[in-house]
């Protein structure tokens, strides 16, 4: 019983740890303000609203609460510990690195870099001892458990895993870009953050043992424990062309459970044999940027899926509860036929829908090559092309943003003016400033012939 209270008043302290942190509110709000750009971009390129910003962000909020409960549970049973001020570490490094790249705030990078930082203290520098908190901080460093800390980051890359696998096609944002080739084509980004709060042990120096024994920290649990809250955040960053956001998750899902995997056993095998630390330290972060290096490398050599089909429209993406939801028209899917009417354009689906305002019957074509027909009554006010919205034509005028964000990013708009759309513009400009030239030539011509007339019937 005693135990028990014991336990309940640890676990109480470290959550209102983890609720009073201010790092965990303010990965929420970078979650927020993240998702409200994906929207504002959204309404950019499409005129029309594919998500809800508050949605998406509740739902990452749920899924990192989930992930942190799971991977606590198996860090303290693994005996995974982290003093206060390694934690505090961790998180200066994690904001340096966001300023750099938003998808450096992974804690793979930040953990990587102080179990190295540690490897070079223990073995080069091992007479360097400052004075003040410098001397506070190296002496932290030395006597952390790295890799108790790269177990917990490839735990916690397990649970992304799982996350990206469930959420991350979900929450995918389509888009307009430009390939290197000029050409605008249709594309999702895949960017989901998660707030993970995990409590972790806490050497105490007083107070019952610990009633299991760990693999981690050993007699050391025999003098006391407590419990501290660490709330990070874990995030996935891909953008793809020549794939649907289901392939592309799964996909990456199942490389980052093998990285998961891999660095779990590298970092085990670190906690008996030490040399190894640096080599999981290394692998966590070279891994994890092979991983991108991988998925970006195969986007470069295939071709983009979501270009304009010779034989109608293709899919970009369809609008949550729209007739097209309803009729279960899919990504990557082709329009071929409107009401009996072939359609190679939006002008043509436009006029081919008006031919009976009523009801549509459509021909499409869907992933497979195979002719689906379907067919629904049209309502009042609802979106006038059924709730799809179509890959690119030439005549996109503004397309996505797609270098890497940094936070500094989030201040500018996602968006900038298609090259081929801006030409496009300019020439119907020219075009149209030539006839009206024609038109003010034509117009002087005909008056000047008109006036000795006029005279001639004054006199």
């Amino acid at each position: 019983m005693n135990l028990l209270l014991d336990i309940s008043i640890r676990v109480g302290e470290a959550v209102l740890q983890w609720l009073i942190s201010p790092f965990y509110w303010l990965s929420i709000l970078l979650i927020a303000m993240h998702y409200r750009r994906q929207v504002i971009l959204e309404r950019r390129l499409f005129a029309v609203k594919m998500h809800s910003w508050i949605t998406h962000t509740w739902h990452a909020w749920l899924g990192g609460l989930i992930s942190g409960i799971l991977v606590t549970f198996a860090a303290i049973g693994l005996g995974v510990s982290l003093t206060r001020e390694v934690i505090v570490l961790l998180w200066i490094i994690a904001l340096v690195l966001l300023l750099i790249r938003v998808r450096f705030l992974c804690l793979a990078y930040a953990a990587g870099l102080l179990a190295i930082i540690q490897f070079v203290l223990n073995t080069w520098v091992t007479t360097w001892n400052p004075d003040g908190w410098l001397g506070d901080a190296v002496a932290s460093v030395r006597g952390m458990d790295a890799a108790g800390l790269l177990v917990l980051v490839a735990l916690l890359h397990a649970a992304e895993a799982v996350l990206i696998r469930k959420q991350a096609a979900r929450m995918a944002g389509p888009m307009f870009m430009e390939s290197k080739r000029g050409r605008v084509v249709g594309a999702y980004r895949m960017q989901s953050m998660w707030p993970v709060p995990l409590l972790l042990l806490f050497p105490a120096g007083e107070g019952a043992a610990l009633p299991w024994t760990p693999l981690f920290g050993g007699e050391l649990w025999q003098h006391g424990w407590s419990l501290i809250a660490f709330p990070i955040v874990i995030g996935f960053s891909e953008l793809t062309f020549t794939k649907l956001p289901q392939q592309k998750a799964a996909l990456s899902s199942t490389r980052l459970f093998a990285y998961a995997s891999l660095l779990l056993a590298i970092s085990l095998a670190a906690a008996w044999w030490s040399p190894l630390v640096p080599v999981a330290a290394i692998a966590a972060i070279g891994m994890h940027e092979g991983l991108i290096w991988l998925s970006r490398r195969e986007e470069a050599e295939h071709s983009p899926v979501f270009t304009q089909d010779a034989g109608g429209l293709r899919i970009l993406a369809v609008l949550p509860n729209s007739p097209a939801a309803e009729l279960g028209i899919m990504q990557g899917e082709v329009i071929v036929k409107v009401n009996g009417v072939k359609v190679r354009t939006k002008a043509e689906l436009h006029q081919a829908l008006r031919i009976n305002s009523a009801f549509c019957k459509l021909e499409v074509n869907n992933l497979s090559g195979e002719v689906r027909f379907l067919q629904r009554a049209i309502y009042a006010g609802e979106h006038h092309q059924l709730g799809v919205l179509l890959a690119p034509d030439d005549r996109v005028e503004y397309v996505a943003v797609t270098q890497a964000p940094s936070l500094f990013s989030y201040l500018l708009v996602p968006w900038t003016r298609s090259k081929r759309g801006a030409k496009r513009k300019l020439r119907e400009q020219a075009e149209s400033d030539v006839q009206s030239a024609d038109h003010m030539s034509e117009a002087a011509k005909t008056l000047n012939a008109s006036m000795p007339t006029d005279v001639d019937n004054r006199a």
